[in-house]
């Protein structure tokens, strides 16, 4: 039963690996209904420290979920303009596991078999990525929501790299524009 619960641990460790993990902050004095037409901020884009393959599959991701929400892209006089950037923190995860040892010999003195348990803990490094989604306010030149979604998305296969990273804008833009409650 132990070992039993010892591999759900681990499985559970590198399931939360594949997490993402969502917030949002946002100006509550903004009326985001005005907002109806977006564009990229070039400059700001230009200055991520990621590779371009990565960065077309952000700004594919990010037209997909405005676009299917109603927005439309203008590259004149846009309502909002959107910048993004990147960060990687380099994290540890523990999980217990334990070490069975002994014989199954019958002894004078401790009955049938004799067996010991050590437990001790394993860990597993990973990088965890963490993308900012920001909206500025064209007109204003001012920040009015930013998103932020962390999670492990490396992947070997670019089709499962396409796949996190749209499920991570997805899960970003799900909080945008906000809620009026």
């Amino acid at each position: 039963m132990k070992k039993i619960t010892s591999l759900i641990l681990v499985f559970s460790v590198f399931i939360s690996c594949d997490t993402i993990r969502v917030s949002a902050d946002f100006n509550e004095n903004v009326d985001f209904s005005n907002l109806q037409t977006y564009a990229f901020s070039k400059q700001g884009i230009d200055k991520v420290k990621i590779n371009d393959i990565d960065k077309k599959r952000i700004l594919k991701a990010i037209d997909v979920e405005l676009y299917d929400k109603g927005f439309r892209k203008s590259s004149i006089d846009p309502d909002f303009i959107i910048n993004f950037f990147t960060k990687t923190n380099q994290k540890v995860d523990y999980y217990p596991s334990t070490n069975y040892y002994g014989s199954m010999i019958q002894s004078p003195y401790s009955g049938i078999g004799h067996y010991a348990e050590s437990w001790y803990l394993n860990s597993f490094k990973y990088n965890e990525g963490v993308l900012f989604i920001d909206i500025v306010d064209n007109k204003k030149n001012e920040l009015v929501w930013q998103g932020i979604g962390k999670g492990y998305i490396y992947s070997d296969r670019p089709e499962k790299k396409s796949e996190k990273i749209n499920a991570m804008v997805g899960k970003i833009l799900l909080q945008f524009p906000p809620s009026e409650n």
